[in-house]
């Protein structure tokens, strides 16, 4: 389509450009006028990270054209305030810390100086109502709030703008308030993310993905694709030059599928082209032959011994076992007066970091192949790296993108060494942005996990044996799913003192999205589980969650069932906390009067909860099976 003639006025200067008349108008502010503040997240204006104001109102620029903005007055947080300034709510912002990874705070900033020109004397209510539109994954939203209500008292001479001040941190700096040094440059908008980075010359990369689950890869035909104008390479793995895998622990996974794929959304090909939509076009050029291959999807499929196989490496689909024993649980159990039984899941779950994945390449004068990116693992990259495109270490350079949310997704090298091959290829920077569709269908999730929990105690809350085994799905290649079965190991039992315990955790490749690093690294799935054990045995013992907790917990010297000796514990201070600030009531949660009989004497048993079954065995102690 041709051209069509842009004039409006940005930040108070006019501004007239010549556009495709399809494009958004957050690709107007970044492309052609380098307002890189406004942001993309989602692409769908549901994060709010692409703001603007156009003509006094706030919009979310990812879903308006550009065609729209003739004539129009628009205001980018890059307007907001004079060069090498700060406005009030900028300030606030600064103050209060409402600013960590910062991808999302420039859309905040937009959206709270919508709250309060229009609505200066906003209450909590309405601040909250009004900020709805703006998602934040690091915050939790506290800060921000409080950033909005000070800049409201300021403006309305509630608050002195004195109290915007810095603090010093005084005799100490802990227990201060002490400012974050990159605060300003992200609630004003100046700090560059890896797509928000731009060189000279630069190609812009789009990548080819699997529609199958598991498929053996026939042939690739990249002839059409590479033959189109502005085309400057096309790249499969047979493109890599040295040791075509990587991963955390296990060297599984290759730059772009090789052989066959694993799961939806593996790259298969990837193109550099002189624009993003040339590129995206050339990429749907590339013909690829598939035989579909039968797929595992459910880890305990994957354990079957007529299962097929994911990894030739691997014949029985297992990435790890981590087993753990500590005395003996079968005369544990023995000692018991009640054992319970349960199972507890947990689901696959998106990290979902504001910033999608981002990254420039680009090979330097000295023929450094260099790398950009918000990698959470750059030393481990590097290396990895260097062996994939067969150069020496000093060759091969990462650099650390300020990272735009990662909670451990960042973590794995997923499309660095494509952008690193095309580089080498063209000898030009290339750039590759992840779309939101992309980012979901290709990083690494959290563990989904299931746990199987047999837990047996004394009348008086003590636990006498634990064995707890979990299955993971590692989903289509290693990552970090060493690393999380470990930590699973190592937490599974909690904070408490138990003789006899038998703990095996073991991850299992599927035709899934790989899982990888999550906040809490697989604690958070085994924590779940043994927590929830042990509000149910409170319940049928009878006694209070804290108190049950109290008479299991670690104290110096008690010996962990990875065999260290406890110098110190916390987890008596760490319950006393929690009991006083929750207000807790002591008492047996789950006595149901009357009816709660003692375990070893006649009458009614306790209601049954989960499912649980329970029975009377010989010599008359109570257990649930």
């Amino acid at each position: 389509m041709p051209e069509i003639d842009l004039s409006m006025q940005v930040n108070g200067r006019k501004v007239t450009r010549r556009a495709d008349p399809g494009q958004r108008l957050l690709d107007f502010l970044r492309d052609e006028l380098n307002l890189t503040g406004t942001k993309e997240g989602c692409g769908a204006g549901e994060c709010g990270t692409c703001s603007v104001f156009v003509d006094g109102k706030l919009v979310k620029s990812c879903l308006m054209p550009a065609a729209k903005a003739q004539g129009t007055v628009i205001e980018t947080v890059e307007g907001l305030a004079r060069p090498g300034t700060l406005e009030v709510i900028q300030r606030a912002f600064h103050k209060t810390g409402a600013s960590q990874c910062g991808y999302c705070i420039p859309g905040m900033v937009m959206a709270a100086t919508s709250v309060l020109r229009e609505v200066p004397e906003a209450s909590l209510d309405e601040i909250k109502e009004r900020m709805g539109g703006n998602i934040c994954r690091c915050t939790g939203y506290s800060k921000i709030i409080e950033a909005v209500e000070l800049a409201r008292d300021v403006v309305n001479g509630q608050a002195s703008p004195a109290t915007l001040e810095e603090d010093g941190p005084g005799e100490s700096f802990i227990g201060a308030n002490v400012r974050r040094l990159d605060a300003p440059s992200k609630v004003t908008g100046r700090l560059k993310y890896a797509g928000d980075m731009v060189m000279p010359d630069m190609l812009h990369m789009a990548v080819l993905r699997s529609p199958h689950a598991h498929a053996e890869i026939l042939s690739i035909d990249t002839s059409e694709a590479e033959a189109m104008e502005g085309v400057a390479c096309v790249i499969t793995s047979e493109d890599v030059p040295g040791t075509d895998g990587f991963g955390v622990f296990v060297h599984d996974q290759p730059i772009m599928a090789r052989g066959k794929v694993r799961h939806v959304g593996e790259a298969v090909a990837a193109v550099a082209a002189e624009t993003e939509t040339l590129a995206r076009r050339a990429a749907k050029k590339i013909k690829v032959e598939y035989r579909e291959l039968p797929g595992l999807f459910a880890p305990e499929d994957a354990m079957k011994p007529d299962a097929p196989v994911i990894h030739d490496y691997a014949p029985d689909n297992l990435v790890k076992h981590i087993p753990i024993r500590k005395g003996d649980v079968d005369k544990g159990f023995a000692e018991a007066d009640l054992i319970i039984e349960d199972e507890f899941s947990t689901q696959q779950v998106e990290h979902a970091y504001l910033e999608p994945e981002a990254g420039l390449a680009y090979v330097d004068a000295d023929d450094v192949v260099t790398v950009i990116s918000p990698s959470q693992n750059i030393t481990h990259h590097r290396h990895m790296l260097s062996e994939i495109i067969a150069k020496p270490i000093n060759k091969v350079r990462f650099i650390m993108s300020p990272v735009g949310g990662g909670f451990g997704g960042k973590e794995d090298m997923i499309y660095q060494g494509m952008l690193a091959l095309a580089a080498m290829k063209t000898f030009r920077p290339v750039r590759l942005v992840f779309t939101r569709e992309e980012s979901i269908i290709a990083s690494a999730k959290r563990h989904p996990s299931r746990v199987s929990y047999r837990m047996g105690l004394k009348k008086d809350g003590r636990i006498t044996a634990i064995k707890f085994e979990m299955l993971s799905d590692g989903g289509a290649y290693g990552m970090s799913s060493e690393g999380v079965m470990r930590k699973a190991a190592i937490l599974s039992c909690g904070p408490y003192e138990v003789d006899n315990i038998q703990v095996d955790t073991r991850a299992v490749y599927t035709n899934n999205t790989p899982s990888g690093a999550f906040r809490t690294f697989g604690g958070m799935q085994a924590q779940f589980a043994t927590e929830s054990m042990i509000d149910i045995a409170a319940e049928r013992l009878g006694l209070d969650p804290f108190e049950i907790r109290r008479r299991n917990m670690m104290r110096a010297g008690s010996l962990t069932h990875t065999q260290q000796r406890l110098e110190s514990a916390s987890i008596d201070r760490v319950l006393e906390a929690a009991e006083r600030a929750s207000n807790w009531e002591a008492g047996a949660v789950g006595m149901r009067g009357p009816d709660r009989k003692d375990l070893n004497g006649p009458g009614t048993r306790a209601p049954c909860t989960l499912g649980a079954r329970f029975e009377r065995p010989a010599g008359g102690k109570e257990k649930v099976a």
